[in-house]
Parts: structure tokens; C-alpha cells; sequence
């Protein structure tokens, strides 16, 4: 698996033709990994039902050393459509394990119906984040659907205040043609290329201060386009990073990925070097 870091933006939209040839071996592996990722999360979901619980952090002792203010902020993790927290079981992990102290993640029903109203509940939740944690702003994580979602907010709600980085993980940011039928679902339809949402997210946004960071893959059969999930908007500071050789249910999963995450949520630590590797990280 190869992720390579595009900055600044460029539209990612023609796969170079030398990668054709290996491409059917490529995306039959990439199909085997997403059917066992599958099985193992249909095992985890029902552990994802409920919100997980929350309680606020027990204050330090009167004589405790005041650490200095550079602890890292919040992270929440918003998980996509028919889906639940347990998608994130191994990002949780890795991310807790380096360092980061404070992780949530937020279940938004599955009757979700309209993605402003789940834009306004996800306000809603940062709010109540911040005033439990003493922390002025989150990093948040999305995962399809649930990237746009935070997307919208930040954008489109002021959330731009209070997100100071989003990483968006196979997000159809420009809408996607994928699977016809499911417009059943109003969601659905608001995931599709020039729906009213989608058309929204178009429109400028001078001065927005969230950081975006989207990971698409070109063998994610969710997206068609591949190229809808980068974010291409010209007031968003926004990088596109290209992963090759997963699927769709393989992005919030693989630890190459969860590697890349960990460096886009330190860009903006200070004394952090966050330099690309040359080339891009190769996984055997």
C-alpha cells in the first residue's frame, strides 16, 4: 500500500496508465481484505450500539505541577452511513497508544435523515467536549458519510471555531453515483453529485480555519468517482492524500493509514516535523 501526500491541491482525477495492468490483481486483493475487514466488523458492531460513556476527567490534586498548555486537543471519531462506533476500534487504539488522551466517539442514529440536522447534533456534541475538557477546539476523524457531516459543519455552521483539524477518510465530498437503488434513503440522495448539500459545500467559504485532510483511495468501489472524495475548494486549506492498494472499509482499519492520521492531526503541533515521507509510505 502506497499513501503519497498531494499539497497544495491538485485534482486527483487520472490514474496513470502504467497502474492498469496491475490493477485486477491489485483490486482482487483489495476485495479479499475488504470482505474479511467486513466479517470481523459485523462481529464488533453490536459492541458499537450504544454511545459509549462519558465522564469528565477527575481534577488534579492542589499541590499537582501544572503541566504545560500543549496538551493535544480532543479527538472525535464519526463513523459513516449504517455504521457505529466499532468501525474505529483499531484507530482508537493506535491513536491512545501515541499519545493522544482524549477520544470519543459519536453514534448518530441510523434513521439520520438529513446531514444539517446531524451537522447541528454534531455541534451541539463539540460544545459539550470542550466545556468537559477545558479544550477551545477538537481534531475530528470521518469516515464516509460521517466526513461529511463534520464537513458541513465546519463549513457551512461556523464549526470552523471549533475544529481545528478534520481528516476525512473515503468522504464523497463531491457526491457519489454509487449503488442507484439506496436513493430510497433522503441521505442517500444528499450523498449524490449535485445534490443541495453537495451544492452547498460549493459555495465560498472565505476564512474558514479548519484544516482539511482527505484519504481516498483509487480501488474505494464507494466513491464514483475515486476522485470525489478529495476535497477541492479554493478557500479551504486542504490536502488530498492518495492511498493505493485498499478499499473503502480498509481506511479506517489498516495502520499505514492510522500512521498518516496520527501525522495529519500533529501538523499543528508545535516542534513536530510532519514532513511526507520521500515518495510516500510503502507497505509490503
Amino acid at each position: 500500500m502506497t499513501l503519497t501526500r498531494v499539497q497544495p491541491f491538485r485534482r486527483c482525477s487520472s490514474l496513470l496508465p502504467a497502474t492498469l495492468a496491475g490493477l485486477p490483481l491489485a483490486l482482487l486483493k483489495a476485495t479479499a481484505l475488504e470482505l474479511a475487514i467486513l466479517a470481523g466488523h459485523l462481529l464488533l458492531y453490536p459492541s458499537g450500539i450504544t454511545q459509549e460513556r462519558r465522564t469528565a476527567p477527575p481534577p488534579p490534586p492542589p499541590d499537582a505541577p501544572r503541566l504545560p498548555a500543549q496538551d493535544k486537543p480532543p479527538v472525535l471519531l464519526l463513523h459513516g452511513f449504517i455504521d457505529n462506533r466499532s468501525v474505529f476500534v483499531l484507530l482508537r487504539r493506535n491513536l491512545a497508544q501515541h499519545g493522544r488522551q482524549h477520544l470519543e466517539s459519536l453514534n448518530y442514529s441510523p434513521l439520520t435523515c438529513d446531514i444539517r440536522t446531524a451537522a447541528e447534533l454534531l455541534g451541539r456534541h463539540i460544545e459539550e467536549i470542550c466545556e468537559r475538557t477545558g479544550h477551545a477546539r477538537v481534531d475530528i476523524v470521518g469516515h464516509s458519510l460521517g466526513g461529511l457531516i463534520a464537513r458541513y459543519y465546519a463549513q457551512r455552521l461556523g464549526g470552523d471555531v471549533r475544529v481545528r483539524t478534520l481528516v476525512t477518510l473515503g468522504t464523497p465530498h463531491s457526491g457519489t453515483r454509487v449503488a442507484p437503488l439506496a436513493d430510497a434513503h433522503p441521505i442517500v440522495r444528499q450523498m449524490r453529485p449535485g445534490s443541495d448539500v453537495v451544492e452547498e459545500l460549493r459555495r465560498p467559504a472565505p476564512g474558514c480555519r479548519t484544516q482539511f485532510v482527505s484519504f481516498w483511495s483509487e480501488l474505494d468501489q464507494i466513491m464514483d468517482p475515486v476522485e470525489t472524495a478529495c476535497v477541492d475548494h479554493p478557500d479551504l486549506i486542504a490536502q488530498n492524500v492518495r492511498v493505493s492498494g485498499i478499499g473503502h472499509l480498509a481506511l479506517p482499519v489498516h495502520p499505514a493509514v492510522a500512521a498518516a492520521i496520527r501525522q495529519a492531526l500533529d501538523l499543528a503541533e508545535p516542534g513536530v516535523d510532519t514532513a511526507a515521507p520521500t515518495g510516500g509510505l510503502t507497505v509490503a
